[in-house]
């Protein structure tokens, strides 16, 4: 039987909300699957609670609670974050992001989360 791990969207209104939420959902309470992109794409590549062959389900229930919390707002907020602390050569990039977000136009982190989602494990998520 495939594994399938259920996230409950109206648990996530923030980024660090989906980082718990998914790690409890996969690793049990206080689990750890990623708090940030790039250790997220590694944790859905297998091997940290997932089986390595992409045999399983994220179930992702409720998502459009979370897609609405995890929108521009949020997406600003965290662009604010790491602004404040990415290398100054990756300012300007990290800046026009920003300013998009704040016009509304560009990726959100929900987005974000959709493609690690599509690029490191395709069709393991099911929005429901």
């Amino acid at each position: 039987m495939t594994p399938t791990y259920v996230l409950d969207g109206r648990q996530i209104r923030a980024l660090e909300d989906f980082w718990r939420v998914i790690g409890e959902a996969i690793n049990g309470p206080g689990g750890y699957f990623g708090r940030n992109l790039d250790a997220f794409d590694d944790c859905l590549s297998g091997g940290f609670g997932t089986p390595d062959d992409d045999d399983y389900v994220v179930e992702w229930r409720y998502h459009q609670v979370s897609r609405r919390h995890l929108g521009y707002l949020e997406t600003a907020r965290q662009l604010e974050i790491r602004l404040s602390r990415c290398h100054p050569t990756n300012r300007p990039s990290v800046s026009a992001d920003l300013a998009a977000a704040r016009q509304e136009r560009g990726s959100t982190v929900f987005d974000w989360l959709i493609e690690s989602f599509n690029e490191c494990a395709p069709g393991v998520l099911r929005l429901r």
